[in-house]
């Protein structure tokens, strides 16, 4: 079961990367990965609405040891098996009367996405092939969601989660966001912040020969000795830096002491 860590997860479909050959297209869907049983068996379970809004849930439990197990869903199929053959892949088999009737291959990509690819065959016998498309959610939901195509079955349970699912994300979703927005706004003005303490402390180590007046601007110089003067004259009025080497900034002083250049 080591090798099944990296798919214990709650996963979101991304609908537009999909591709469907048989079944519903879904425009919204999530999937679970979680493991049961002491660790022993996995539970793949699958929640997600159609175009048409029609809501569909699936639930079923696997052992990833090679070996035949019967399914829960007679329905569906007789057996199941499943596969581990690597920590990037795990790949689920619904079998009737000794045949594959259909194959899920989950695939962690090199992006840190999922991908399943689902290959079996219609009742009529044609061949179809499914791809989806999910990313990690950052918190594990209480129920999975992959269109692996087994026990489908619409119900008002898998609406009534799936709409509470929607609201859910969006809410958290524009918190998230509000407080991305004011982390940003505090970190742009603990950068301020610092900007003028630098810049404070350079004009107060500064040569001052007058007393800065609150809320004027003065202008700072580096003179020819690498040494910096706070003067009353902008370089325009000098007409260049003046004596001095370079001109470095115009600053108005604050109420707090502090210097916010301009």
């Amino acid at each position: 079961m080591v090798q099944a860590y990296n798919f214990l997860a709650a996963w979101q479909l991304f609908p537009e990367k999909c591709s469907y050959e048989q079944g519903h297209t879904p425009k919204s869907g999530h999937c679970t990965i979680e493991s049961i049983r002491n660790g022993t068996a996995l539970r793949i379970s699958t929640n997600w609405v159609t175009q048409l809004n029609e809501a569909f849930y699936t639930s079923f439990a696997c052992v990833p040891d090679e070996g035949l197990h019967e399914f829960e869903n007679k329905e569906v199929a007789q057996f199941i098996r499943t596969v581990i053959p690597d920590s990037s892949n795990l790949v689920v088999e619904l079998l009737v009367n000794g045949q594959v009737k259909l194959t899920a291959t989950h695939s962690i990509l090199p992006n840190g996405y999922l991908r399943v690819t689902q290959e079996g065959f219609t009742d009529t016998g044609k061949r179809f092939t499914n791809v989806e498309v999910y990313h990690k959610q950052m918190s594990v939901l209480p129920y999975a969601s992959s269109i692996s195509g087994v026990a489908i079955r619409p119900t008002k349970e898998g609406v009534i989660r799936h709409q509470a699912l929607t609201a859910m994300e969006e809410q958290t979703n524009m918190q998230l966001d509000q407080i991305r927005q004011q982390i940003e706004l505090l970190a742009r003005q603990a950068q301020e912040i610092v900007k003028r303490k630098e810049l404070s402390l350079m004009i107060y180590e500064a040569k001052l020969n007058f007393r800065p007046v609150i809320g004027h601007v003065y202008h700072l110089y580096q003179k020819q000795d690498d040494s910096y003067i706070l003067s009353m004259v902008s370089p325009k009025e000098w007409g260049g830096n003046g004596p001095f080497r370079q001109f470095v900034a115009s600053a108005r002083l604050l109420a707090d002491h502090t210097w916010l250049e301009i």
